[in-house]
């Protein structure tokens, strides 16, 4: 390949709308808010197949789409920047594991959760002011434990789904990245 740059920002390219043609694809979560849904799977196949400066960025990019195509809500520039610009650019940091087949499921463990930690600063700092003290039928008085419960109700279903794709897809990636070389 002639110019390997020029390949992976294409490739990106071709992930990022994959990702954002499945945000139709999804289940409402259970919290009011987070829905579970499968668009961080092509980010961390993107993330896995290009490391983790392709795929920050490219979850930088997806998650600044999301906001605008997917009629995002926030409050203001700070929470479009924690809720989808950082989030999505933390599902990217799966890429510190680049290529290596022993760790497709820590990285895709550790992409969601630096997701979920973003979302739980969010949750503490910008939207404490909005945080009800009622979420699926338990009652939370405290920010901090309403962050963790609310984000919790909806990451977690999302990463045990990404953990078992991201498994099921080792040995196409395997033969993939083969091809790639």
């Amino acid at each position: 390949m002639k110019n390997k740059h020029l390949y992976k920002i294409t490739e990106c390219a071709i992930l990022i709308a994959l990702s954002l043609a499945l945000m139709p694809i999804e289940i409402p979560g259970p919290a009011f808010g987070g829905d579970i849904d499968l668009v961080m799977i092509p980010l961390f196949i993107l993330a896995y197949r290009n490391g983790a400066i392709y795929g920050i960025a490219s979850g930088a990019v997806f998650g600044f789409l999301k906001c605008l195509i997917g009629g995002g809500i926030s409050w203001g520039l700070p929470s479009i920047l924690l809720d989808y610009v950082l989030a999505y650019a933390a599902v990217g940091v799966a890429g510190i594991f680049k290529q290596k087949n022993w760790a497709i499921e820590l990285s895709t463990f550790v992409g969601c959760f630096v997701r979920f930690i973003i979302h739980f600063i969010s949750g503490v700092t910008l939207y404490i002011i909005v945080s009800p003290t009622e979420i699926a039928g338990m009652t939370i008085a405290n920010p901090v434990i309403y962050s963790i419960v609310y984000n919790g109700l909806y990451m977690l279903p999302n990463t045990v789904i990404a953990i078992i794709v991201m498994s099921l897809l080792r040995l196409p990636l395997k033969k993939l990245n083969k091809i790639g070389k």
